[in-house]
């Protein structure tokens, strides 16, 4: 699993187009979603005000248009969608993807109270061994679907993923309904999560996706056609 958030950092995005427009983060931007238009339907983030860093950055991104058309490049059902390298923009059938981004990371923001429920959005990053302080990408994300756990699945990941640290009750009840990847808590920071589209990423985690050198790629392109800030509505959290 490490493998699919191992990215390579440090490859400088220059985009004349991003450059005319303003990337400044005003109060009100703060108050909004996140709305991502996709060929396979629409999903509203909403995102924390619990990490200032990512939340800043994602929404400096989302304005710059950033990821408009970028795709999702590595889908893995039961687990999750990965998105956010540029690269992918206009990358050609079969191609390998999830080195880009630009030439910066992001401090982690790990909170007890953000954990990998189904539906958060989190930070990709480089593996640990060349990666300690486990800093964010700096506009790879991913959406979690992950699975619904029993309490005897839960106990075994704590004894044989978790080195025995125990995972919140609360956390528990969550993951034994909604379901998630309890695994990656405090070590990818979860800035966000899906307010409205838990089924279009449902209908993303399920496409067929290459076993080759692109592996977890999708066969055919699941792309973000345009990602912008939307008025926020009172919604009712969904559940599964």
């Amino acid at each position: 699993m490490k493998r699919i958030f191992a990215l390579l950092i440090g490859i400088a995005i220059v985009c004349a187009g991003h450059a005319q427009k303003d990337s400044s983060i005003r109060k009100k931007d703060r108050k909004k979603d996140v709305l991502l238009q996709t060929t396979m339907g629409d999903m509203v983030v909403r995102l924390s005000d619990s990490t200032p860093l990512h939340r800043d950055n994602f929404l400096k991104l989302v304005k710059t248009s950033f990821y408009d058309s970028v795709l999702f490049h590595r889908v893995i059902k039961n687990f999750m969608i990965q998105g956010g390298d540029p690269d992918s923009k206009h990358a050609l059938a079969g191609a390998p993807l999830g080195n880009g981004g630009p030439n910066y990371t992001i401090p982690a923001e790990f909170r007890q109270t953000l954990f990998h429920k189904k539906g958060v959005i989190a930070a990709a990053r480089q593996s640990d061994n060349i990666n300690p302080q486990k800093a964010s990408s700096g506009s790879q994300f991913y959406i979690v679907q992950g699975r619904i756990f029993s309490d005897g699945g839960l106990d075994s990941l704590e004894t044989f993923r978790l080195n025995g640290k125990k995972i919140p009750a609360g956390n528990r009840e969550v993951y034994k309904t909604i379901g998630g990847t309890p695994h990656l808590d405090q070590n990818y920071t979860v800035f966000g999560e899906l307010v409205k589209g838990l089924e279009v990423l449902d209908k993303i985690a399920a496409v067929e996706t290459s076993k080759g050198a692109d592996r977890d790629r999708p066969r055919a392109d699941v792309r973000i056609l345009k990602a912008r800030l939307v008025k926020r509505i009172k919604v009712k959290k969904q559940k599964d």
